[in-house]
């Protein structure tokens, strides 16, 4: 996805791997462990790989968390660990009906917390979307007016989502006004830093997370900006025991022991839905060793840095606007003076052709191109490509429609 030769995919924020994330993959099958528990080396090297996590996040030490398969299943542990949190324990038991939980995110909050709210027995109507700024991030006005309204109405406010690189354009909330929002109403703040996550490791960068290491959870991805191979999500909790509570169940079959193979508790299956699982760990921990935190944080710099010029090169075309400003590495724009359904032509006229492959989303009512720069391998020709392939196909269907158009 976005090299310099072949296909120049910028429709997906996905990473494109790397040859040790191949070899571990290869050590990973070979060994096939299962990591739900027991005393293995592959839970030990998962349980570096969180504490890593924790670390770049700014999380204590002692946090807990697990390798899962995406940011998708990572915000549903954290939705369940936060509803555990809010009505106890005995709730596992007791069900969630009418105890009028209440979440907030923007309005740009990725689909997954809706399916996550759906799946914790509360619905997709518990979570209240709020308005954003054109940037695409949380009003925190809007935030506060609405937990005091639920509250007014009888209901119990539980949990803000604040989105850390929206799908759409790369927004990044006001991570630390949320969390005094939360801390004053006494609410849990969990953060879906999907791919923004490893901007903690640039320098230049991290300061637009500020806020994310007081968050109660977070919850990101290792196979975007990491290039660790699909599929390789994390969740990290500040509170271990909550995440235990929330999951945790005791059975004969497995019993714990202070020593042997069924020592070493908690086991990640306390930790989350899954008995069954497989070393993901392995191909986080060897990319993690192999290149370091610098070489990793170099690679979200750079994208970055590729991002404003392409951003820098719209705006000098005149047959092109920018949707909005660039904050990370998603760029989002249009052919100018055309309709919707020009954009989403000109998308899947590229996306045929196999050149240069871009999306499409929604900004303000209207259809936009989007490019997302996140391949390690990407280059300034790459970028200065898609200027030219869009400029191109745009002037070809004007020109296909110019002949086709009825004469006057």
């Amino acid at each position: 996805m976005g090299s310099a030769t072949g296909i120049r995919g910028f429709s997906a924020v996905h990473g494109d791997g790397t040859a040790t994330g191949v070899l571990a993959e290869l050590l990973a099958v070979g060994l096939n462990a299962n990591c739900g528990g027991r005393d293995h080396a592959p839970i030990a090297c998962e349980r570096q790989v969180v504490r890593w996590a924790a670390e770049m996040l700014g999380l204590p030490v002692g946090s807990s968390g697990l390798v899962v398969t995406g940011t998708s299943m990572a915000n549903s542990v954290a939705v369940l660990v936060a509803r555990t949190a809010a009505l106890g324990a005995e709730s596992r038991a007791s069900g969630v009906a009418g105890t009028g939980l209440t979440a907030y995110g923007g309005a740009g909050v990725h689909m997954c917390i809706a399916r996550a709210l759906e799946m914790a027995g509360l619905g997709s109507d518990a979570l209240r979307l709020l308005p954003c700024d054109r940037a695409g991030r949380m009003n925190g006005s809007a935030l506060e007016a609405a937990i005091e309204a639920d509250r007014a109405a009888g209901l119990q406010p539980f949990l803000v989502v604040g989105t850390a690189g929206s799908v759409d354009t790369g927004a990044i909330d006001d991570l630390a006004a949320i969390a005094q929002c939360c801390e004053r109403h006494g609410l849990w703040f969990h953060v879906d830093a999907a791919f923004a996550a490893m901007a903690m490791l640039s320098p230049k960068l991290r300061s637009q997370l500020r806020g994310i290491e007081q968050a109660d959870s977070v919850a990101f991805d290792f196979h975007k900006w990491a290039q660790v191979p699909y599929d390789a999500g994390c969740i990290v909790v500040r509170d271990a025991a909550a995440q235990r509570a929330a999951f945790s169940r005791p059975a004969a079959y497995l019993r714990r022991e202070a020593r042997g193979l069924a020592a070493g508790e908690p086991w990640p299956v306390d930790l989350g839905p899954e008995l069954s699982r497989g070393f993901r760990a392995l191909k986080v921990w060897m990319t993690l060793k192999t290149y370091g935190a610098d070489r990793l944080g170099a690679v979200v710099e750079h994208c970055c840095a590729l991002a404003q010029q392409l951003a820098e090169q719209i705006e000098g075309e005149p047959t092109l606007e920018l949707g909005v400003p660039v904050g990370l590495n998603i760029v989002c724009f249009r052919y100018r003076a055309t309709d919707d359904g020009m954009q989403a032509a000109i998308a899947a006229d590229l996306q045929e052709a196999g050149e240069v492959v871009l999306s499409t989303t929604v900004l303000e009512g209207r259809v936009v191109l989007r490019a997302a720069i996140v391949n390690h391998r990407t280059r300034k020709e790459d970028v200065d490509a898609i200027v030219t392939a869009v400029v191109a196909a745009g002037a070809g269907r004007r020109y296909r429609r110019g002949r086709t158009a009825p004469a006057e």
